[in-house]
């Protein structure tokens, strides 16, 4: 395997917020929420603002004032996109229509989008549009459903994400060796600022070693370059064509806000909820400034990549 891309497992591996350890026998997994008493169970949707498990009717009743809200994934569990779908069904008939963002494919990937969404190609010849294979590294079959869902439903499905060569650069030499036209695919304002990202990306770098990349500052520029982008996106999207939007991603640019969410806050005004798709795996902790809701699911991964907890972060820049 190329010597980046082993450096980019390491690091998503890092990032996983389950993982699949394995729990000691006679204690089934159970999480817990710090400084409340009680253990929730895999399939609980928990509210973690008011500390207690709702149904997902009452998810669906608290998302109603959110613009905006966001879908985080572990990218090669099952469950989860399983999840991904019956999530932006209910929301699609209670709601009609709506933009679905992902961050699985780049703003330069519209154009494809747009002709598959208007049926003007197969399925085939969109993933050859896309690059699918060689983009985004995971298999196919895990989005498809929620593709066909988005395109089936009338939603509007676009892309968030930047070319993957751009961030690997910033990773490997720094925002400043970009050429002008690689700048150009970059959110113009880039906030390099945010102390607690600051130190939970430190933790990540100086747990691995990492010969590909081996400049921590360039490292910290890509994560925000990549998700100040992404929020950029957003952002302008919804100035342009204000309505509700659902945005599905990694965990890992969701988790406590600091990522994705609060990067599109400085941009615009918007109210938002945060969901992640949590793997259960043993006895956890939980912390209500993670997100919003936490839905406990199975603790594994298809585990097709190399490592079953890898892809909580993952996507097309430095943490995959």
């Amino acid at each position: 395997m190329n010597p980046f891309w082993t450096t980019i497992l390491l690091f998503a591996c890092s990032l996983s917020i389950g993982g699949c350890s394995a729990t000691r026998p006679g204690m089934p997994p159970l999480a817990s929420i710090e400084g409340v008493t009680g253990h929730f169970a895999e399939g609980r949707i928990i509210d973690l603002h008011h500390a207690k498990s709702i149904s997902f009717d009452e998810l669906l009743n608290e998302l109603e004032e959110s613009d905006l809200i966001f879908v985080g994934e572990v990218h090669d569990h099952p469950e989860h996109h399983l999840i991904e779908v019956q999530i932006l069904q209910a929301l699609t008939a209670r709601y009609g229509p709506l933009t679905v963002a992902m961050e699985f494919f780049a703003t330069t990937q519209q154009p494809a989008l747009d002709r598959y969404m208007e049926k003007e190609v197969t399925e085939t010849t969109f993933l050859k549009d896309v690059d699918w294979a060689r983009g985004w590294s995971f298999p196919y079959h895990f989005y498809r459903p929620l593709v066909f869902s988005a395109v089936e439903k009338g939603n509007r499905l676009i892309g968030i994400n930047l070319p993957g060569s751009v961030v690997r650069k910033v990773a490997r030499s720094g925002l400043d060796s970009l050429t002008p036209e690689e700048r150009g695919h970059v959110a113009k304002e880039i906030d390099l600022d945010n102390e607690a990202h600051h130190q939970y990306l430190i933790e990540v770098f100086k747990g691995h070693s990492h010969d590909d990349l081996k400049n921590f500052d360039y490292f910290y520029q890509a994560q925000c370059v990549w998700e100040d982008t992404m929020a950029e996106n957003i952002a302008r999207r919804l100035t342009d064509n204000p309505g509700r939007m659902v945005v599905f991603a990694g965990n890992g640019h969701i988790i406590k806000r600091f990522g994705i969410p609060d990067r599109v806050s400085r941009r615009i005004p918007v109210k938002m909820s945060t969901i992640l798709l949590y793997p259960l795996t043993g006895r956890m902790i939980l912390t209500k400034n993670m997100a919003d809701y936490v839905w406990l699911t199975g603790g594994c991964s298809s585990g097709g990549h190399g490592h079953p907890t890898m892809s909580v972060a993952s996507g097309r820049g430095p943490v995959r």
